[in-house]
Protein backbone atom coordinates (compact mmCIF):
# COMPACT_ATOMS: atom_id res chain seq x y z
CA UNK A 1 0.00 0.00 0.00
CA UNK A 2 1.06 3.65 -0.51
CA UNK A 3 1.35 6.07 1.65
CA UNK A 4 -0.36 8.66 -0.38
CA UNK A 5 -3.40 6.09 0.28
CA UNK A 6 -5.62 7.84 3.83
CA UNK A 7 -7.53 5.09 5.08
CA UNK A 8 -10.81 5.68 7.64
CA UNK A 9 -11.75 3.68 10.63
CA UNK A 10 -14.80 4.46 12.26
CA UNK A 11 -15.83 2.42 15.62
CA UNK A 12 -16.57 2.90 18.88
CA UNK A 13 -14.06 0.48 20.01
CA UNK A 14 -10.81 2.34 21.21
CA UNK A 15 -9.11 -0.72 21.59
CA UNK A 16 -10.13 -2.09 17.74
CA UNK A 17 -9.40 1.78 16.33
CA UNK A 18 -6.01 1.67 17.87
CA UNK A 19 -5.41 -2.11 16.51
CA UNK A 20 -6.57 -1.34 13.11
CA UNK A 21 -4.44 2.04 13.07
CA UNK A 22 -1.51 0.26 13.67
CA UNK A 23 -1.98 -2.70 11.60
CA UNK A 24 -2.98 -0.23 8.51
CA UNK A 25 0.21 1.93 9.22
CA UNK A 26 2.40 -0.75 9.19
CA UNK A 27 0.87 -2.06 6.12
CA UNK A 28 1.93 1.53 4.89
CA UNK A 29 -1.34 3.76 4.97
CA UNK A 30 -1.84 6.69 6.65
CA UNK A 31 -4.42 6.16 8.84
CA UNK A 32 -7.53 8.74 10.44
CA UNK A 33 -9.67 7.40 12.95
CA UNK A 34 -13.24 8.70 14.52
CA UNK A 35 -15.24 7.16 17.35
CA UNK A 36 -18.84 7.95 15.93
CA UNK A 37 -20.35 8.03 12.42
CA UNK A 38 -20.99 11.85 13.62
CA UNK A 39 -17.44 12.30 14.30
CA UNK A 40 -16.25 11.15 10.78
CA UNK A 41 -19.42 13.61 9.13
CA UNK A 42 -18.28 16.55 11.40
CA UNK A 43 -14.60 16.12 9.90
CA UNK A 44 -15.20 17.81 7.05
CA UNK A 45 -12.54 15.26 5.39
CA UNK A 46 -14.94 13.00 3.71
CA UNK A 47 -13.22 14.03 0.33
CA UNK A 48 -10.10 13.06 1.76
CA UNK A 49 -10.21 8.89 2.10
CA UNK A 50 -9.41 6.05 -0.16
CA UNK A 51 -11.24 3.92 1.71
CA UNK A 52 -13.81 4.25 4.99
CA UNK A 53 -13.34 0.69 7.54
CA UNK A 54 -17.12 0.76 9.16
CA UNK A 55 -17.95 -0.65 12.44
CA UNK A 56 -21.92 -1.68 11.35
CA UNK A 57 -22.80 -1.13 15.58
CA UNK A 58 -22.43 2.52 16.19
CA UNK A 59 -23.84 5.05 19.02
CA UNK A 60 -26.28 7.60 17.17
CA UNK A 61 -26.08 7.21 13.42
CA UNK A 62 -25.11 3.03 12.44
CA UNK A 63 -22.81 2.42 10.19
CA UNK A 64 -25.67 1.28 7.72
CA UNK A 65 -27.00 4.48 7.91
CA UNK A 66 -23.65 6.15 7.75
CA UNK A 67 -23.11 3.80 4.36
CA UNK A 68 -27.05 5.00 3.01
CA UNK A 69 -26.39 9.04 3.50
CA UNK A 70 -23.08 8.86 1.55
CA UNK A 71 -24.41 7.16 -1.17
CA UNK A 72 -27.69 9.48 -1.03
CA UNK A 73 -24.87 12.58 -1.49
CA UNK A 74 -22.96 10.10 -4.13
CA UNK A 75 -20.12 9.82 -2.60
CA UNK A 76 -18.34 7.08 -3.53
CA UNK A 77 -16.25 5.80 -1.09
CA UNK A 78 -15.09 1.99 -0.88
CA UNK A 79 -16.23 0.74 2.84
CA UNK A 80 -15.32 -2.32 4.02
CA UNK A 81 -17.56 -3.13 7.41
CA UNK A 82 -16.90 -4.93 10.40
CA UNK A 83 -19.03 -6.11 13.01
CA UNK A 84 -19.22 -8.51 15.71
CA UNK A 85 -23.11 -9.23 16.21
CA UNK A 86 -23.79 -9.15 12.34
CA UNK A 87 -27.36 -10.83 10.92
CA UNK A 88 -27.39 -12.28 7.31
CA UNK A 89 -29.62 -9.76 6.48
CA UNK A 90 -27.36 -7.23 7.89
CA UNK A 91 -24.72 -8.08 5.50
CA UNK A 92 -26.53 -8.61 2.38
CA UNK A 93 -27.89 -4.56 3.09
CA UNK A 94 -24.22 -3.49 3.22
CA UNK A 95 -22.99 -5.68 0.82
CA UNK A 96 -25.87 -4.95 -1.77
CA UNK A 97 -25.66 -1.06 -1.31
CA UNK A 98 -21.83 -1.74 -2.50
CA UNK A 99 -19.68 -2.37 0.18
CA UNK A 100 -16.49 -4.38 -0.88
CA UNK A 101 -16.52 -6.54 2.00
CA UNK A 102 -17.78 -8.09 5.66
CA UNK A 103 -15.13 -9.29 8.01
CA UNK A 104 -16.65 -10.42 11.21
CA UNK A 105 -15.09 -9.60 14.67
CA UNK A 106 -12.90 -11.35 15.64
CA UNK A 107 -11.15 -10.83 11.58
CA UNK A 108 -8.15 -11.65 9.91
CA UNK A 109 -5.75 -8.75 9.98
CA UNK A 110 -4.36 -9.91 7.07
CA UNK A 111 -7.62 -10.58 5.06
CA UNK A 112 -8.86 -7.08 5.67
CA UNK A 113 -5.43 -5.51 4.61
CA UNK A 114 -5.79 -7.68 1.80
CA UNK A 115 -9.14 -6.13 0.87
CA UNK A 116 -7.58 -2.52 1.73
CA UNK A 117 -4.81 -3.07 -0.71
CA UNK A 118 -7.49 -4.15 -3.52
CA UNK A 119 -8.63 -0.29 -3.25
CA UNK A 120 -5.75 0.73 -4.73
CA UNK A 121 -6.56 -0.88 -8.37
CA UNK A 122 -10.09 -0.29 -8.21
CA UNK A 123 -11.24 1.71 -10.97
CA UNK A 124 -12.47 5.07 -9.80
CA UNK A 125 -16.06 5.65 -10.77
Amino acid sequence: MSRNHLICVVDDDRSMLRMLTRAINAAGCDVASFGSAEEFLNSGRIGEFACLILDVDLPGISGLELQTQLNRVGQNLPVIFISGEATQKTRQRALSEGALAFFDKPFNIQSLLATVRSVETRPVI
